[in-house]
C-alpha cells in the first residue's frame, strides 16, 4: 500500500508541475496564437495510446478527424469537443485522449476542430458542434441512440450547450453525454473559483476571464448557449460528469449536475479526490487518468448499445 501511495503521489506531483507550467505559458502569451501553441506543445507530445487509425474529414468547411481503436464498434460513435477556453485546443492537443477514449468506449471518435474565438466568437462553436452532429445523423447514417457527445473543460460546457441546441431544434438526441471538468458558467460565479484558487495548478479566474472576453466580448456571460448552467436542461440524455476536487471549476460541475438532475435528467457526478483540471490528459503517466477514461468508456458503452 505504501509503495502504491508513493507512486500515486509522484504521478500527481508530476502532473501539477506540468499544469503550472502550462498555466504560466498561457498567462505570459502575447497573442492567441501563443496560447494555442502552448496547449498543443504540452498535450500534443504524448505517444498514441494504441494502434489507432485516423482519417481527416471536412464537415461543411470545418475540420475533424476520425480516431478509431482496433476494438471500435463501427456503429457506435463519440462526437468529441475539445477544451481550450473556446480560443485554443485542437485535434493535435486531444488526439491522445481521444484514442484512449475510443478504446475504452469501443467506439469511433470524431474529434471536431470547431472554429475558435476571438476570430470566431459565440455562437460559432455551438453552430459547428450542432452541424457535426447532424452530419453524423444525415451523412454518416448513425442512429442517435448509438452516438455520445463528450468534451472537456470548455468542450464540456459546449457538450451541454449542443444538447440544449439540438433539443430546441427538435432534433433526435444522442444516447448519452460525458463532461470532463466542464466549464458551464462563463460568469465565473462558483465559490470554488476562490476556494480552490491555490489548489488548481492550471485554471484561475484570470485565465477564465481572458477566455470569456475572447469568446463573448461584451455580451452577457449568462447567455444559456454560452453558459448552459443557466439553460433549461429538461429532456437531455443521460449525463456523466467528472471533476477533480482541486479544481476551480468544481462548483461548475456540481451545479450543472444538480440542475440537470432537478430537471429530470439521469446524472452521474463523480468528484475525484485531489485530481486536477482534465487529469485525463495525463493518462500515459497518471493511473487515475486512465481509470477515469475507463469509467467514461463503460458509461458510453452501456448507454449506446444496439437495440435488442
Amino acid at each position: 500500500m505504501a509503495a502504491s501511495t508513493t507512486s500515486d503521489d509522484l504521478q500527481l506531483k508530476q502532473m501539477i508541475e506540468r499544469l503550472r507550467e502550462l498555466g504560466q505559458d498561457c498567462l505570459r502569451a502575447q497573442s492567441t496564437g501563443e496560447v494555442r501553441a502552448a496547449l498543443d506543445r504540452h498535450f500534443g507530445a504524448f505517444p498514441s495510446a494504441a494502434l489507432v487509425t485516423s482519417e481527416a474529414v471536412d464537415i461543411a468547411g470545418v475540420g475533424a478527424e476520425w480516431i478509431q481503436a482496433p476494438n471500435a464498434d463501427h456503429y457506435r460513435t463519440i462526437l468529441y469537443l475539445h477544451g481550450g477556453g473556446y480560443a485554443g485546443g485542437s485535434i493535435a492537443s486531444h488526439r491522445e485522449l481521444a484514442a484512449r477514449l475510443s478504446k475504452a468506449a469501443a467506439a469511433r471518435c470524431l474529434v471536431l476542430d470547431y472554429r475558435l474565438a476571438p476570430e470566431n466568437p459565440f455562437p460559432a462553436a455551438v453552430d459547428d458542434a450542432t452541424a457535426a452532429y447532424q452530419w453524423l445523423l444525415l451523412d454518416q447514417k448513425y442512429q442517435p441512440t448509438r452516438i455520445a457527445i463528450a468534451g472537456d473543460s470548455a468542450g464540456g460546457g459546449l457538450t451541454i450547450a449542443t444538447l440544449v441546441n439540438l433539443r430546441d431544434k427538435q432534433l433526435p438526441l444522442p444516447g448519452a453525454a460525458a463532461c470532463i471538468s466542464p466549464w458551464v458558467d462563463l460568469a465565473v460565479s462558483g465559490a470554488s473559483a476562490l476556494t480552490n484558487a491555490e489548489r488548481d495548478a492550471l485554471v484561475s479566474r484570470d485565465i477564465l476571464q481572458m477566455f470569456v472576453k475572447m469568446y463573448l466580448g461584451d455580451r452577457d456571460p449568462r447567455i444559456p448557449l454560452a453558459s448552459p448552467l443557466y439553460a433549461d436542461l429538461r429532456g437531455l440524455p443521460p449525463l456523466l460528469i467528472q471533476v477533480g476536487s482541486s479544481e476551480v471549476l468544481l462548483d461548475d460541475a456540481k451545479q450543472i449536475g444538480e440542475r440537470a438532475q432537478a430537471a429530470g435528467v439521469s446524472v452521474e457526478l463523480e468528484v475525484w479526490p485531489n485530481m486536477q483540471h482534465v487529469w485525463h490528459w495525463f493518462a500515459p503517466t497518471l493511473d487515475k487518468g486512465q481509470q477515469a477514461i475507463e469509467q467514461i468508456g463503460g458509461f458510453i458503452r452501456q448507454r449506446t448499445q444496439a437495440p435488442a
